[in-house]
């Protein structure tokens, strides 16, 4: 889906919708918290990701927390193998795409493609991230064998004894 210049609003027009000053907004662009893109010299920012901002914030499911926990795992063997981690990822995903087309899944394992894409900082954000994108895709992750068996019951072992029970 196309962004139009509908979607685009200025850093002022952000502070308004937040409540704060337009500093504070380019503030947030500039640290990464508030993604932006450049039209000129100017940020714009998608009114999705302001919209965003302003929702409540979700907790975490007991199962959406696990996953985080494996995709952060799964973070700390792309820093080290970056080549072989999102070559299995796009692996992953020629063949998952041929199994859901024209699904909803199909639709999340795209934009895990697009993430991909972007290159290793942005796929980085997405299995760390709570935010509720984050959230989906790591519902269809195209991730799957990137941890070894013994790697991901550590994983689980030590989610249990952060105080969660382990799921059947």
């Amino acid at each position: 889906m196309a962004t139009t210049t509908e979607d685009l609003l200025t850093t002022g027009q952000v502070a308004k919708l937040l409540g704060s000053s337009r500093q504070r907004v380019v503030n947030l662009c500039e640290r990464g918290e508030l993604p932006f893109v450049k039209i000129g010299t100017h940020r714009r920012v998608k009114r999705d990701q302001v919209e965003a901002l302003l929702r409540p914030r979700q907790e975490l499911t007991r199962d959406q927390l696990k996953s985080l926990w494996l995709h952060q795992a799964v973070a700390g063997s792309l820093v080290t193998d970056p080549d072989e981690v999102l070559s299995k990822a796009r692996k992953n995903l020629d063949r998952l795409l041929r199994q859901h087309q024209g699904t909803m899944t199909e639709v999340w394992l795209r934009r895990w493609q697009d993430k991909i894409n972007d290159g290793v900082g942005t796929v980085l954000k997405m299995l760390n991230s709570e935010d509720p994108e984050a959230v989906e895709l790591r519902q269809n992750s195209p991730f799957a064998g990137v941890l070894s068996q013994p790697q991901r019951k550590k994983v689980l072992e030590s989610f249990t004894r952060s105080g969660w029970k382990q799921a059947a």
